[in-house]
């Protein structure tokens, strides 16, 4: 099993009316130096987001939401950001915004398989409850 490690983490949240301040959770950033480590995983509910703002241009949030992935796969694909350390690409996906994309402030976990720990965020801070989950009370 491998050892624990620390990682950070953001949740991407879409913003549809920045003046307004609602937004919907659509994904996670989670970044761990240690282990070479910056994956992003966007999860885009459309009815949500319609229910805040009915006129949004989807087409132009996938756009931009697609993009943070590429970051932080970086490359040649992700253009000049893409060439950054992943700790400073990291910084630059995180970096406070008043745009419709935004992320949460960041936070630090720990955990000894990261993929298994951006699905436990995604599920805890994106996707909604389980039917059953709420016919039982359970948040």
């Amino acid at each position: 099993m491998p050892d624990p490690c620390t990682y950070d983490y953001a949740i991407v949240r879409v913003v549809p009316r920045v003046e307004r301040g609602e937004f919907v959770n659509v994904g996670v950033i989670v970044s761990c130096a240690s282990a070479d480590f910056l994956r992003a995983r966007i999860e885009l509910d459309e009815a949500r987001l319609r229910a805040l703002d009915s006129t949004l241009d989807l087409d132009v949030i996938r756009a931009a939401l697609a993009t943070i992935p590429a970051i932080c796969a970086g490359g040649d694909q992700a253009g000049a950001l893409g060439q950054l350390s992943l700790r400073e690409r990291f910084d630059w996906l995180v970096a406070p915004r008043s745009t419709s994309i935004q992320t949460s402030s960041v936070h630090t976990g720990r955990c000894r398989h990261l993929e298994g720990a951006l699905e436990r965020l995604l599920d805890t801070m994106v996707r909604l409850p389980a039917a059953e989950d709420m016919s039982r009370g359970e948040p």
